[in-house]
């Protein structure tokens, strides 16, 4: 009897920080140079985009898309800075919106797999699997290495019933980033609806340990499998 596919949770959307400064320092003294900067500069695009990624960290959302869309203003194909306000879009739950940057990004510069990537998660967000397996199968194919893409093929794939397919892509994630845990949630989650409980442990055991908060009731089954084997 198959068991349900409950246990998921998504890579979260992938934000791209093409420069950054000396970790050094902290990121307010960030935050005050580079507004500094401006006030000698305000015409500067990547000082914008910088200064935009540093409010990133202290997750200072509209403050930091004031900055990306002053840095488009002045680099209108200023692809990573569309990238970050998709990402802050995500973050509130504007998944339209995101999607619409990323398809802007794609208009110029069709090789680049983060705008499909950042798609395809917000359609998984959405529920619409269909058009997020398409979006992060060109993600993929444009970058093999992108492993927050892989990570979320593996989590679409678990959606449709593909366990197999999942579990190549979620391996891949993991050749490639050993300590991604969303990709280990995802091998535990297949390796237990493909009647593998030993892996299932595994994978979910690293996942924990990588900082993932692996659903209650994935743990609850897990633990009944174990003690099962316990006191066989």
């Amino acid at each position: 009897m198959e068991r349900e596919l409950r246990f998921f949770l998504l890579v979260p959307c992938f934000f791209e920080k093409r420069r950054v400064m000396t970790e050094t320092i902290s990121t307010e003294q960030v935050v005050t140079e580079f507004r500094k900067r401006l006030t000698e500069n305000p015409g500067c695009a990547m000082t914008h985009y910088n200064l935009g990624i540093a409010l990133i960290k202290l997750q200072q959302w509209d403050d930091a898309a004031a900055e990306f869309l002053a840095a488009i203003a002045e680099s209108p194909e200023l692809a990573e800075a569309y990238i970050n306000l998709s990402g802050i879009c995500f973050q509130k739950g504007e998944m339209e919106k995101g999607i619409e940057l990323c398809r802007r990004v794609i208009a110029f510069r069709a090789d680049y797999a983060v705008p499909y990537g950042n798609i395809g998660f917000a359609y998984l967000q959405m529920g619409e699997i269909d058009q997020a397996v398409e979006m992060l199968e060109k993600a993929v194919q444009k970058d093999p290495m992108f492993v927050q893409a892989l990570s979320d093929l593996g989590s679409a794939y678990l959606r449709q019933g593909k366990i197999e397919e999942s579990v190549t892509h979620s391996k891949k994630a993991i050749e490639i980033a050993p300590r991604f845990a969303v990709a280990h949630n995802n091998l535990a989650v297949a390796y237990l609806q493909m009647g593998d409980p030993a892996k299932a442990m595994e994978h979910c055991k690293k996942a924990l340990e990588y900082g993932y908060e692996v659903h209650p009731e994935l743990l609850e089954e897990l633990a009944v499998l174990r003690n099962s084997v316990g006191h066989a």
